[in-house]
């Protein structure tokens, strides 16, 4: 409730909040400025950080983490004393714009609401802004060579993250996506490498994440049964859908939001990954024991 109040809040101040979205190493941080200058945007918030021009006001970078998991918790502000710093700052700063940077709209959308901010108003989709010969070409430098990007000049990064800083890149931008001309830029952008880039990604298998969901629904009543469970990702998030077995009787009409909040919160609390859906079907009813 709190949380929807704040936003109210920003929306009466006429804070408006976008989106840049897209998969993993397709160049969204590369391109964060350019979204900026063509919508006036003043603050960014990308994998964990504030960013207000060529300086980090708060927070700390996913790029930073050791482990693949740990940056995804960071980029999420799991951690209340992570998005506490975030959020305090946001109050006292002076904005009317600020962009999200995620990898899915629901990602942006509850960065948003762990930093009491309104949704967004408008999502960018990195396909929108770049070519797919960009975007492989990103894809290909993130997978091979394990080069991120943050919109910040070197001298902030290596003052701030020296032990991944990895290089700069100076960008001329001279696009403008259909608005009236303006005067040409030159963005500094640093390239990082976490030590997680190093080391390999983690990643989930269905039959684990089915575990997990099995075992959550057991820890919220043992007295449902699970009887089938189909897990199926893209790239907004994973999409779970639990077959159910429930005792005669048994009113879950009332619960059944509760079992849902139930399995999202826990699987992306431990695991750091992202759930878009939670499909509940009550297949039949068993006597009660």
């Amino acid at each position: 409730m709190l949380g929807f109040l704040n936003g109210i809040v920003w929306l009466a101040k006429g804070v408006r909040v976008y989106a840049l979205v897209g998969e993993s190493g397709t160049g969204k941080s590369f391109r964060a400025k350019l979204v900026a200058q063509k919508y006036g945007i003043d603050l960014i918030i990308d994998d964990g950080i504030l960013i207000r021009g060529d300086t980090l006001i708060a927070g700390r970078s996913a790029k930073k983490e050791q482990l693949y998991m740990a940056a995804v918790k960071t980029a999420l502000f799991h951690d209340k004393a992570h998005r506490d710093e975030v959020a305090r700052a946001l109050q006292r700063e002076r904005f009317r714009k600020i962009l999200v940077i995620g990898t899915s709209e629901r990602m942006a959308r509850k960065i948003c609401e762990r930093l009491q901010l309104p949704h967004p108003v408008k999502v960018i989709k990195i396909e929108d802004i770049a070519s797919r010969d960009e975007i492989e070409k990103a894809v290909r430098s993130r997978k091979v060579e394990g080069k991120h990007v943050i919109p910040v000049p070197a001298l902030e990064v290596r003052r701030n993250y020296p032990s991944i800083f990895y290089d700069s890149v100076r960008v001329f931008l001279r696009r403008n996506f259909g608005a009236a001309p303006s005067r040409p830029r030159v963005y500094e952008k640093s390239v990082v490498r976490p030590e997680y880039s190093k080391r390999g990604r983690v990643s989930i298998s269905e039959a684990a994440l089915s575990q997990m969901v099995i075992h959550c629904v057991d820890e919220f009543d043992d007295s449902l049964r699970v009887r089938r469970l189909n897990v199926r990702s893209d790239s907004q998030g994973y999409r779970i859908t639990v077959v159910l077995e429930i005792p005669f009787g048994t009113t879950l009409a009332s619960n059944a939001h509760a079992l849902q909040e139930y399995v999202v919160d826990n699987i992306e609390r431990y695991t750091g990954i992202l759930i878009e859906e939670v499909n509940i079907v009550i297949d039949r009813f068993a006597p009660k024991r």
